[in-house]
């Protein structure tokens, strides 16, 4: 993804969700430095006494963050589930004009479902469907209607995705 310096952290969870074919029903929270980035008010209202205190991620922006090439940081979403994902920043682009909205240039395979259960559950959702066992079959008819018919784990498309990951910052740019 290339992502303007200038995106906030909330903006960016939106575009992480378009990208990834999400739906934004769970809780998420980025994890820079120690730090915990998210909707202070989700997240503070029940945290543990060793949680770090959460702050606004509408509040921060890229460009507040390191930009030397190679800086990660964490992205956590569905505390239930679990997906953790290192966000990279693999070098900075100079591009004029400066985008206004994110761009996907590349990616590969498709997004586990909603709500399929962490890495262990998207294992067993594509064993099931892969399987030939005829003890299976009834979970397999079930996994294929839960998913919409048709799950392809190895599909990818490039433009529908492109144009999924512009759309959170192009409201912000109708609004200007």
């Amino acid at each position: 993804l290339i992502v303007p310096l200038n995106t906030t952290l909330a903006e960016l969870h939106h575009i992480l969700q378009a990208a990834m074919g999400w739906t934004d029903s769970h809780l998420h929270e980025f994890d820079i430095g120690g730090l915990r980035y998210g909707d202070p008010d989700m997240l503070n209202e029940d945290r543990f006494e060793d949680d770090a205190q959460a702050f606004d991620a509408a509040q921060v922006r890229l460009k507040d963050f390191s930009r030397k090439p190679g800086t990660a940081f964490t992205y956590i979403y569905d505390f239930g589930d679990n997906w953790r994902h290192t966000i990279m920043l693999e070098k900075l682009v100079a591009i004029t004009p400066a985008p206004k909205t994110a761009t996907c240039v590349a990616g590969a395979r498709c997004c586990p479902p909603e709500d399929v259960g962490s890495t262990s559950g998207y294992e067993e959702f594509l064993r099931v469907l892969s399987s030939t066992d005829p003890e299976d079959r009834e979970e397999q008819q079930h996994l294929k209607r839960w998913s919409g018919g048709k799950f392809d784990p190895e599909r990818f498309d490039l433009a529908k995705t492109d144009k999924k990951v512009r759309a959170p910052l192009k409201k912000r740019t109708r609004l200007k």
